[in-house]
């Protein structure tokens, strides 16, 4: 399976039409249409499905896409890496991001490491901790900043000097508005729009056996869509503070929970990783930062 075959694949996907993936991929229709049917040869499966006026795929094109957009992903990187050893400290670090304020510490590293080092890009990847952790453990990420415990039997890691507070989202109209802060017994039946990791990681340390009583009718990976959801009046959404816009004319809100419920934050890479020039400069900037003193 050659990558240049990948590539010409993807484009198809994309296209959902070998006329105009042939056009950007400034090769015949012929051409794409047997590299198409070797491939498929080549993995003994059908991977598209051909109409009239377009080409879909079928179950197994769509994991070949998947596995597709990982393999490219890694050669560019790697393609990347090797690049950057012959520039003057230069290249590209890749870091996953959770949702969270406390990345201003991580952006506070790229600036003075920016300053020293102008050639160096950084790539973000926003999403939750099983995102951002399975990219980091594909090699498609250098680093990952989580807003969870970290798995020592997997990943080297450090502190940031910064943790979360959790609280809930509402309108500025709701009942609840009115308090400073939320208690479990305020939540018991209302409509709650709940983050996916929160459930698993940290709603139960607040609600305890409470915890499946609650009236979950929606669940998010990344907030700003949830804070729609509670915008137009769905419910309300668990979040951290200062993700969502909460201001005057917002008219949303933010109310921290009560017992307080707090979520520490670590970057981690992979045990036994080994760094381009540019990101060891960053692990370097970001241990002198957040390494607690000897």
């Amino acid at each position: 399976m050659e990558i240049r075959v990948l590539r010409y694949f993807l484009e198809v996907s994309r296209e959902e039409s070998i006329t105009r993936a042939a056009e950007r991929l400034h090769i015949s229709q012929p051409t794409l249409s047997k590299q198409l049917k070797n491939l498929e040869e080549e993995l003994g499966q059908k991977l598209f499905t051909r109409t009239n006026y377009s080409i879909r795929l079928t179950e197994a094109g769509m994991l070949l896409r998947k596995r597709a957009e990982d393999i490219l992903d890694m050669v560019d990187k790697t393609t990347e890496e090797f690049q950057s050893l012959d520039e003057d400290i230069g290249g590209d670090i890749h870091i996953g991001c959770a949702e969270s304020d406390g990345i201003k510490h991580l952006a506070r590293c790229l600036h003075t490491l920016h300053e020293m080092n102008p050639r160096i890009r950084y790539h973000l990847h926003s999403g939750n901790t099983e995102d951002i952790a399975g990219r980091l453990d594909k090699g498609l990420l250098d680093f990952a900043v989580i807003v969870q415990d970290v798995d020592l039997s997997k990943y080297n890691y450090l502190e940031m000097p910064a943790f979360d507070i959790w609280g809930m989202i509402m309108r500025r109209d709701s009942p609840l508005a009115a308090k400073e802060a939320v208690c479990m017994e305020d939540l018991l039946d209302l409509p709650l729009i709940c983050s996916r990791q929160g459930m698993v990681a940290d709603y139960p340390k607040f609600f305890g056996e409470k915890t499946d009583d609650l009236n979950v009718i929606a669940t998010f990976n990344l907030v700003y869509n949830a804070a729609v959801l509670v915008r137009e009046g769905l419910g309300y959404a668990f979040s951290f503070d200062k993700l969502v816009d909460t201001g005057p004319d917002s008219g949303l809100c933010f109310r921290p929970l009560v017992p307080v419920l707090e979520t520490k934050m670590y970057v981690i890479w992979k045990k036994y990783q080994i760094f381009s020039p540019a990101a060891e400069l960053l692990l370097k900037e970001m241990k002198k930062r957040f390494a607690p003193a000897v």
